[in-house]
């Protein structure tokens, strides 16, 4: 199945789960949606269906995983397929100490080889397309030619798009947030890969805020790939299918508000709480009068035992009020 790469979402932990997901889809038909990162272990070992349920409306979507045994990723990747996923990743940039401690994430850019060895076996164990997802380095890695040996490694395998976060990874010294910010971004590198590897899909991951900054890189490479702009302004899905697919005009949020409500009730039905849903919500008014009492309201209501869809209700009430 072809997925286009043109404009991602970022794997998010504690943030991209389904339900972000759905609206997510609600605002953009085109973008390729991600997972939360999922351990080997969380699936082979845990509640298979709590980690890998979605709803067939938010394809395209694809599964990240995080591991580092080729044996457990190749498993993991045919029951994926199984599942009805769209792609699945392989993450070498998370940098946190758990996951370093597992010895997956960041630190595997250490040892290209084992991740050419552990994307080779996702490969053999299923049909779907499988990519990576890495930073442009760590620690003192020498900085190109050590980005470059890792994709090498990888493309040799048949590996053909690998989604780069333009910020290397200090492992030893920086907190999981502080690698999101403090090592300068270098674009210019990420896009040096792509002249020396034209065959290879380069996608972009770090910093990047807006459409309009989009269609810049999106001169230069393949793919770009939104994390903390999507989640915290997700208006800007709306305008990801006109801008960049030369699709259609995406939903108001008080249109994707309205959508969301049968879901919800769908969802409340099966035992989920309001506010595990409308948490993904907050930022959808961002800059809009009343903007902040649709969030207090949501914050204060949805959170209570019993709460349903009158809250959000009430909360769109009071933006199109101010309106």
């Amino acid at each position: 199945m072809a997925v286009s790469h043109r404009f991602c979402t970022a794997p998010l932990m504690d943030w991209s789960d389904r339900h972000c997901r759905y609206m997510w889809r609600l605002l953009s038909k085109h973008a390729l949606l991600y997972t939360e990162m999922v351990t080997t272990g969380a699936i082979l070992f845990g509640d298979q269906a709590h980690h890998l349920d979605f709803d067939a409306a938010e394809q395209p979507l694809a599964l990240q995983l995080g591991g580092s045994d080729p044996e457990d990723l190749a498993r993991c990747t045919e029951i994926a397929e199984q599942w009805g996923y769209s792609e699945v990743n392989l993450n070498c940039g998370c940098p946190s100490d758990r996951v370093k401690k597992g010895r997956f994430g960041a630190c595997l850019m250490a040892e290209p080889d084992l991740v050419a060895e552990c994307l080779a076996a996702m490969r053999s164990a299923a049909s779907i397309p499988i990519t990576v997802k890495h930073r442009i380095g760590i620690d003192d890695m020498e900085d190109y030619p050590g980005l470059t040996r890792f994709v090498e490694a990888q493309a040799k395998v048949g590996i053909t798009t690998f989604i780069v976060h333009a910020r290397k990874a200090w492992l030893n010294g920086l907190s999981p947030k502080e690698n999101r910010e403090v090592p300068p971004l270098k674009y210019e590198m990420v896009y040096q890969l792509k002249q020396d590897y034209p065959e290879l899909e380069i996608v972009l991951n770090g910093g990047i805020n807006s459409i309009d900054e989009c269609k810049q890189h999106l001169q230069q490479l393949d793919g770009v790939m939104l994390g903390r702009a999507a989640y915290q302004t997700p208006g800007i899905l709306a305008e990801v299918d006109q801008a960049l697919f030369g699709g259609d005009p995406g939903p108001t949020p008080a249109a994707v508000i309205r959508e969301m409500l049968p879901y919800i009730e769908g969802e409340l039905g099966k035992g989920q709480r309001l506010s595990h849903i409308t948490r993904h919500m907050m930022g959808l008014f961002q800059g809009v009068p009343g903007a902040r009492r649709f969030r207090r309201h949501l914050s204060e209501h949805a959170i209570k035992t019993g709460a349903g869809p009158e809250v959000l209700e009430q909360a769109l009430a009071l933006v199109t009020d101010a309106a």
